[in-house]
């Protein structure tokens, strides 16, 4: 059999294609010299339960990451769907987008974003350069639901709400839930 030789992805086609894969939509925040930072990841996953591992990949021209990873610790704050404002302003490149909204500082030194669906403590671990983005490795440290609601999601471009499972679909997650390769 004849394999086809690679070709160029060009960036609008990646672009599109990846569209199609909905994303959840978390603030990664630190503290730096006593003031917050933020920053939103579509990128944020679950990567290994023992040891508790997560990621997230900043891309590497992020003004915001590179005083975010002198952080000594890290939140991630899982959006809701009713956050979108507060989306919209944490992806601002401002230094004033902790103003007004409100926040506490977790055990482990990291803001905590208020109404948040839930909150993963992590310390920064390994940083693995990846083309135009970093993986950044994090040890979990605790981990928390804020509440009980559905997460803002991101999908061809747009924001939006995910539907809860019906049972049809618990029956395929029961399922799936068998394979350690289903990450749930």
């Amino acid at each position: 059999m004849l394999i086809p030789e690679p070709r160029a992805v060009a960036p609008a086609e990646y672009r599109r294609v990846m569209g199609h894969h909905p994303t959840g939509v978390s603030v990664v925040t630190g503290m730096r010299e006593g003031a917050p930072i933020g920053m939103v990841v579509g990128t944020f996953s679950a990567v290994s339960m023992d040891p508790p591992l997560v990621s997230f990949m900043p891309t590497v021209a992020s003004g915001t990451y590179a005083l975010l990873r002198e952080a000594n610790s890290f939140c991630i704050n899982v959006l809701a769907a009713d956050q979108m404002e507060l989306c919209r302003t944490m992806a601002a490149p401002r230094p004033d987008k902790f103003d007004g909204v409100p926040w506490t500082l977790s055990p482990f030194g990291a803001p905590r974003l208020a109404g948040a669906v839930a909150y993963v403590d992590c310390v920064p671990g390994q940083e693995v350069p990846a083309g135009d983005h970093w993986i950044t490795l994090c040890r979990v440290q605790a981990m928390e639901i804020g509440r009980e609601t559905s997460p803002l999601v991101f999908f061809q471009g747009g924001y939006g709400e995910f539907a809860r499972a019906g049972r049809a679909d618990a029956e395929l997650h029961e399922y799936l839930a068998q394979y350690s390769d289903f990450a749930m």
